[in-house]
């Protein structure tokens, strides 16, 4: 049996950093992305589609992004099963229990493993999160009722990877890799962490268009050929339209303006789609860095994001300490007073740079 599982597109996201015209740019993105996955779904001949969560976010999509949900999965003859996430969560209000989708779709309502039988001696057994956050594990204690080979799909953190996965990711639905054995289920299907991953037990497929700067990683739709000894062959398959790239840009000895602009342009050619600089490196003490300024070098892109990381003055802090003057007394005052020897630094550069007038003190 062939399978197509994807995961984590949030349909209608509203990418809050971008322009409103980058924003719906990127929400179209994504729904070429689905088209693709039943596109690649129909020309690989899988037996079904599986989407383990978040296929939308529950209070922002669109009645139009409904429709077109609804039309895509009606073009296709293949069986779609849905679990909702939390961030599409089911409720009585939920688009979920609202469209009248195609007969060819599955929508898991219970918050329990439920099953479906998708051939002789195979089940599918799914579930949903009914509220957006504080749904229990779905696995711990779970036994199926019958014999066979057994699946599941589900929005659900494996606990081991909240520290390795994105910074900041809630514990929805949590259960230890373990417990998918105990449970007797030869491999679970899963959404929520958007990095990807593959155990031996479970996979997590990633966001198949990325969603935010910095995700890293194979993500895509992963093709799945289920063995009789209930393992599996995991292809994954890109399938985004999105083009998202993190980039850091050295300024290391950057005297002037000019020589900034030069740094970011020069690594920003060739680059398409969305783009995040982070600038970092020793800057000269006169080297004026606008942020929004350096924006417009990306007229170019779909958008432009411009941060500081670990960027610094050249300032000579020992000729300065020693001077007689009021930013000499400043940078005595702060050594006295500041044990924190990063805190010190940025509280002295930030201080010469207003002493100076100048207005990028971000820059410190």
């Amino acid at each position: 049996m062939k399978l197509l599982l994807f995961a984590d597109l949030h349909l209608d996201a509203p990418f809050a950093w971008a322009s409103p015209e980058t924003a719906r740019g990127r929400r179209r993105n994504r729904r070429e992305t689905l088209s693709r996955i039943i596109a690649l779904a129909e020309a690989e001949g899988v037996d079904a589609i599986l989407s383990a969560g978040d296929l939308f976010e529950h209070d922002r999509v669109s009645p139009d992004t409904l429709a077109f949900l609804r039309a895509a999965f009606a073009g296709t003859d293949i069986p779609v099963f849905l679990a909702p996430g939390n961030h599409d969560w089911l409720s009585a209000r939920s688009p979920y229990e609202l469209v009248e989708w195609s007969p060819n779709v599955h929508v898991f309502t219970d918050e329990r493993l439920a099953p479906v039988t998708l051939a002789d001696g195979l089940t599918l057994w799914g579930a949903a999160h009914r509220a957006p956050a504080n749904t229990d594990g779905f696995f711990a204690g779970f036994r199926p009722d019958r014999g066979g080979q057994h699946l599941a799909l589900a929005h659900a953190s494996e606990r081991s990877l909240l520290g390795w996965q994105e910074a900041g990711k809630q514990p929805h639905a949590p259960f230890d890799a373990r417990e998918i054995a105990e449970a007797g289920i030869a491999h679970a299907f899963l959404g929520h962490y958007h990095l990807p991953r593959d155990a031996d037990r479970h996979t997590y497929p990633g966001n198949p268009d990325p969603l935010e700067f910095g995700e890293e990683g194979e993500r895509g739709a992963v093709l799945v050929t289920m063995q009789r000894d209930g393992s599996v062959i995991r292809e994954r398959r890109v399938v985004a339209v999105s083009r998202v790239h993190d980039i850091t840009v050295s300024l290391e000895g950057s005297a002037h303006e000019d020589e900034v602009r030069d740094a970011v342009a020069g690594a920003l050619a060739g680059l398409e789609g969305c783009v995040r600089v982070t600038l970092e490196g020793e800057v000269g003490p006169d080297a004026r860095i606008d942020a929004r300024d350096l924006a417009r070098l990306g007229e170019h892109l779909d958008g432009l994001v411009v941060r500081v990381g670990q960027l610094g003055m050249a300032y000579d802090l020992g000729a300065i300490h020693a001077e007689q003057t009021v930013r000499g007394q400043f940078v005595r005052d702060a050594a006295d007073a500041i044990e924190d020897h990063d805190l010190r630094r940025r509280v002295v550069l930030t201080g010469l740079r207003a002493l100076e007038g100048r207005s990028d003190l971000e820059v410190a």
